[in-house]
């Protein structure tokens, strides 16, 4: 199922249900289970009016003469068994359809879950987190629940079809055609609403994942919203975005209703039809009373079935939509996969930079041709103005991007031959925006990892300047806490050191790692950075020159290009980019 288009056109509902049955192959002999069951259910339900007729004729018969007592109960305990027999398999029927719903919507929700470790950042980066958070819920759970109804509803619908029309047909030929009259005109009702709600149904789905990115985006991001008084052109957006909701929503429900209840209007039509030609059949004896009963009961599961068929086709719409939408994610392009050739835990961390060449949009190359040489051990500082491609190196080191030509190498090795995992678990990466688990302490700071002791916590912890903080906690390293507990940012900064402390990487990357933290406490980190990054080459972004004057190598950047590499003492008796940007700190200072 996982294609390589990045941009998928619109599906119509019938390939859309063919991605999905294709997708549940695992499931498909409980699938045919299911759908044999529900066609015999039905057909089962179909014999009973036939059986119906001979009992109303035997009564009729004893009105007029001898009541037949054995055959109205003979035939009532006929009639009393194939429904009973019918309503097991129909029970059995809705377990099985459920199972293979809501295990298929599992496997949707799984899959997704493993295609967000497989697809490139580039696609976070173009996206909402709303939208892609209602892809994984709202979408996938359309799915499971609408596909369990209308599965099950169009089996039932289409034998009932096909079932009344031959015991009608066996029955008598002149009000069967009267029927099938009727069923045509719903037909041609469900066919001109079908075609117009699908696109109404695409566009809720659409405008629901449009909605949730906008919440997502606005909540999380309250508290800047409120100081930048954005609250009125948030409202704005969110009016705009509710009001397309509210329209394509009550477009796609109404036109879905509006077929149902069209479909019962002909379905009552054509009863009174079938009861008033009927009526007059029997007065010249064509036919008997019995097969006038049975008629009405053939006549309403006949038209009946349309109107199931026609809420069948709305809820199959829906499903179809919210398909679309996932199998876009799932069929996005992923980034290639590879066997390492190297045991991350014996990398010694050389590393170069080959004529490095990159850019975020196609057209836009923003690093021109970089090149470096890195090697075991030392400490390199990469400096420069905003924008200059920084933290973008950083990025297409640890491969959460690939480059556009040149080549990076760790120990020699291309990094396109090493797996993702593999080069992610060299490092260890402390960046400017922390980030909280929901659980415990323990789990924010061991994060995956194994055979971390209390004392292991304990030393990582005082050596980064958090010990005090957990000694205050109600259970230590056990307190349950997430991003939104009462931690100051500096203290969120502390843990997310601590956490690639704990990890023992080879490599180390700080991208402004102390710029959320005060002065006290960032001497302390920086102490325990330091004896994090002996024997280890480490790669510090930083803003405040000052924190990287003992620097093996500095790296100055600007537009991407590497304008300058020294120590801070060769730099500085250069006089030139580098001098500058250290002086104008200070400059900045005495000003303030």
């Amino acid at each position: 199922m996982m294609g390589s288009s990045k941009k998928s056109k619109p599906e119509n509902m019938g390939e859309a249900w063919m991605n999905i049955l294709r997708y549940i192959k695992r499931y498909r002999y409980v699938f045919v289970i299911a759908v044999i069951l529900s066609a015999i259910g039905s057909m089962l339900s179909l014999v009973g009016p036939y059986y119906l007729s001979d009992m109303t004729d035997a009564i009729e018969d004893g009105i007029h003469g001898n009541m037949d007592l054995d055959l109205i109960w003979g035939l009532a305990v006929t009639l009393l068994t194939i429904y009973a027999f019918s309503g097991i398999i129909q029970f059995v029927d809705n377990y099985l359809m459920a199972t293979v719903s809501q295990r298929s919507a599992q496997m949707f929700r799984r899959d997704v879950s493993r295609k967000m470790d497989r697809i490139p950042v580039s696609y976070f980066d173009r996206s909402s987190k709303g939208d892609v958070m209602s892809r994984v819920t709202n979408d996938i759970d359309t799915l499971g629940t609408s596909m369990n109804q209308c599965i099950g509803s169009i089996v039932t619908a289409l034998t009932t079809l096909f079932g009344s029309f031959i015991m009608m047909t066996f029955m008598n030929i002149h009000l069967t055609l009267l029927c099938i009259c009727i069923a045509i005109v719903g037909f041609v009702v469900i066919k001109v609403v079908a075609k117009h709600t699908q696109r109404y149904f695409r566009s809720q789905q659409k405008n629901l994942g449009a909605m949730n990115g906008l919440v997502e985006e606005q909540y999380s991001g309250h508290m800047i919203v409120s100081s930048f008084g954005g609250q009125e052109d948030a409202l704005k957006r969110f009016e705009t975005i509710n009001d397309e909701l509210s329209v394509t929503s009550f477009r796609s429900q109404f036109l879905g209703s509006i077929s149902t209840h069209l479909n019962g209007l002909i379905s009552n039509v054509g009863y009174v039809l079938v009861c008033v030609t009927g009526a007059m059949m029997y007065i010249r004896g064509d036919i008997s009373f019995g097969i006038i009963v049975a008629f009405m009961i053939y006549v309403k599961l006949f038209t009946g079935s349309f109107t199931q068929i026609s809420s069948a086709v709305v809820s199959m719409q829906s499903v179809a939509a919210a398909a679309e939408r996932v199998f876009v994610f799932l069929d996005y392009d992923e980034m290639s996969v590879r066997e390492s050739t190297v045991e991350p835990a014996t990398v010694t961390g050389r590393v170069e930079f080959k004529d490095v060449r990159f850019g975020y949009d196609e057209g836009k190359e923003i690093i021109h041709g970089f090149s470096a040489v890195v090697e075991p051990g030392q400490k390199v500082a990469i400096v420069g103005p905003t924008g200059a491609g920084k933290t973008t190196m950083m990025n297409l080191l640890m491969r959460f991007y690939d480059v556009d030509s040149g080549d990076i190498t760790i120990d020699g090795i291309s990094i396109n031959d090493i797996d993702r995992s593999d080069i992610r678990s060299m490092f260890g990466m402390v960046l400017q925006d922390t980030w909280m688990l929901e659980g415990t302490l323990r789990e924010n700071l061991v994060f995956n990892r194994e055979g971390i002791t209390d004392d292991d916590l304990d030393k990582v912890c005082y050596e980064v300047g958090l010990h005090h903080y957990i000694t205050s906690l109600p259970d230590g390293y056990d307190t349950m806490m997430d991003d939104e507990d009462s931690l100051s940012v500096g203290q969120k900064q502390q843990i997310t050191i601590a956490r690639a402390r704990i990890g023992k990487p080879s490599m180390i990357i700080l991208d402004e790692a102390t710029s959320s933290v005060d002065t006290l406490t960032e001497m302390e980190v920086q102490k325990a950075m330091d004896r994090m990054m002996e024997g280890r080459t480490s790669f510090v972004i930083a803003h405040r020159l000052s924190t990287i004057l003992d620097a093996d190598m500095i790296l100055v950047m600007d537009h991407g290009d590497i304008v300058e590499t020294g120590t801070h003492t060769e730099l500085m008796e250069r006089n030139g980019f580098y001098r500058n940007l250290f002086n104008s700190q200070f400059e900045t200072t005495s000003e303030n």
